[in-house]
C-alpha cells in the first residue's frame, strides 16, 4: 500500500518529467554544438559585429537625453500593459454598481492618466521630433 508521501510525490511526476526534458535538451544542445559545430577562429570572426557594418569610432558615444525619455515612456507603457491584464481579470468579476467596482475603475483611470501625462510631457519637450 503506497504511503501518503508517495501519493503526494506522484503529483509532481509530470513537472519532474518536463524539467528533465528541458535539462536534457539544453545539455544536448551544448554538447552537440561543441562536437559538430565549427571551431575555426580568425581576425574576421573575432572582430566586433555591428549589423554588417565596420565598427567606426568609440563605443562611448553620448546620446541625446530625448532618447532616454522615449525609452522611459516606452517602459511606462509596457509596465502599464502588464498591470492591466490582472486588473481586467479582476474587474470583470466585480458586481456592477458596487463600491469595489468604482474603486477599481478609479484606480486604473488614475494609472492610465499618469501615463498620458508622461506622454504629453514628452511631446511638449519635443522628444518625439527627430532631426
Amino acid at each position: 500500500m503506497p504511503t501518503t508521501l508517495a501519493l503526494e510525490l506522484i503529483d509532481y511526476l509530470p513537472i519532474t518529467i518536463l524539467v528533465m526534458m528541458a535539462a536534457t535538451f539544453a545539455i544536448a544542445n551544448l554538447v552537440l554544438t561543441m562536437i559538430i559545430g565549427p571551431s575555426r577562429t580568425g581576425r574576421t570572426k573575432e572582430s566586433t559585429y555591428e549589423s554588417g557594418m565596420n565598427p567606426i569610432g568609440t563605443a562611448r558615444k553620448r546620446f541625446n537625453v530625448r532618447f532616454y525619455i522615449i525609452a522611459m515612456t516606452f517602459l511606462l507603457f509596457d509596465v502599464e500593459i502588464v498591470f492591466l491584464y490582472p486588473w481586467a481579470a479582476t474587474f470583470t468579476n466585480t458586481s456592477t454598481g458596487s463600491e469595489n467596482a468604482s474603486i477599481y475603475l478609479a484606480r486604473v483611470l488614475f494609472f492610465m492618466a499618469t501615463t498620458v501625462i508622461a506622454y504629453i510631457y514628452g511631446y511638449r519637450k519635443g522628444v518625439f521630433k527627430f532631426d
